[in-house]
């Protein structure tokens, strides 16, 4: 791999690619030259990189001539298509999308937790959903200490999870509702402000949805943990940014919460807030536009044996994609 490489950032201007940018020149990844690729809409708009104006570029078949490294977070389809066209122009695709995510010849890696295996990659790695990576920044050393068998969680996930139009419908409802207008829908089946869904995805013949099994399917293919189960219900909140998630967790050991926050404090990549007397705990407003994922609201779990609950949140638009894949392209440098 070069060691000042081109990147391309594929879905530039959407929430999760102007992130992507910024997190590049945050973090002084050490890049040779940056292409800006997006829809045929988006193509001659301009954003700025370390102070330099980069004109975006349509997304193309024959894009990928000479780039090194790829972050791709412009959908599933487009990932389908145009992942593998980037592979064989010799280039590296990191995978904001679900495309590749349960691909067995696909590593799918949060690095701090398995970054070993971004070595086994043959052209892709897949980015984690984004409520799976912030649950495991706190899940996985409590598994490596205590052995977790399941969790029952429910996700508080920001409307910035779906889209730049997302966060436009949630301020143009709130302004509507204090106004006293009509609401208006577009990006969500209902109203959003004042108000929580208890669907985000699609759902499945089981009644679980998409987005609620990936804690599941994910969660074991990257702490590599065949019979991890995950029952979880995922929910729409009327926050702008940042996804919170409680858990309850059981372990196969004993656990109390001294032992559990020794093991949390030294757990990379994340914070403890965690002091109930002086109303103290992790909320999406303090983690929001931070790279740490924070936890707290420790408690041994009443209903569970060997159980432990607790609260994480953490920027689902940092962690829980740009942060990630530009870390899982800082381990590919190693």
């Amino acid at each position: 791999m070069n060691r000042n490489p081109h990147v391309a950032v594929v879905g530039a201007t959407g929430a999760v690619g102007i992130e992507m940018i910024k997190t590049l020149e945050k973090r002084n990844f050490p890049v040779g030259q940056l292409t800006l690729l997006a829809s045929a809409r988006s193509a001659g708009k301009k954003l700025t990189f370390k102070g330099e104006a980069i004109t975006i570029q349509e997304l193309k078949a024959d894009s990928f001539q000479g780039i090194d490294i790829a972050l791709f977070s412009a959908g599933g389809g487009i990932s389908k298509e145009f992942a593998p066209l980037a592979v064989r122009q010799g280039c590296v695709v990191v995978d904001n999308s679900s495309a590749f995510r349960q691909d067995d010849s696909v590593p799918l890696v949060v690095p701090e937790i398995n970054a070993a295996d971004v070595k086994g990659h043959k052209g892709i790695i897949a980015n984690p959903n984004c409520t799976t990576a912030i649950t495991l920044m706190a899940l996985y050393p409590l598994h490596q200490a205590f052995g977790v068998t399941r969790i029952f969680a429910s996700s508080y996930q920001a409307v910035s999870g779906t889209g730049a139009m997302a966060i436009e419908e949630l301020q143009r409802q709130v302004n509507q509702v204090v106004g006293g207008q009509a609401v208006t829908k577009e990006v969500y089946p209902h109203q959003i402000a004042f108000n929580v869904l208890p669907q985000v995805d699609s759902f499945l013949p089981d009644g679980y949805t998409k987005e609620e099994m990936k804690m599941q399917n994910e969660g074991r293919k990257i702490m590599h943990h065949a019979g991890f189960r995950a029952s979880v219900t995922c929910v729409r909140v009327p926050v702008y940014r940042a996804h919170s998630v409680a858990v309850s967790a059981e372990f196969s050991k004993p656990v109390t919460v001294a032992a559990a926050r020794a093991v949390l404090a030294k757990a990379p990549g994340l914070d403890i807030i965690d002091d109930p007397a002086n109303q103290r705990y992790p909320m999406p407003l303090d983690v929001a536009e931070r790279y740490n994922c924070a936890v707290g609201r420790l408690r041994l779990d009443c209903a569970l044996e060997n159980g432990l609950c607790f609260w994480v949140a953490g920027d689902q638009l940092l962690k829980g994609a740009a942060l990630n894949a530009v870390q899982i392209a800082e381990e590919l440098l190693k």
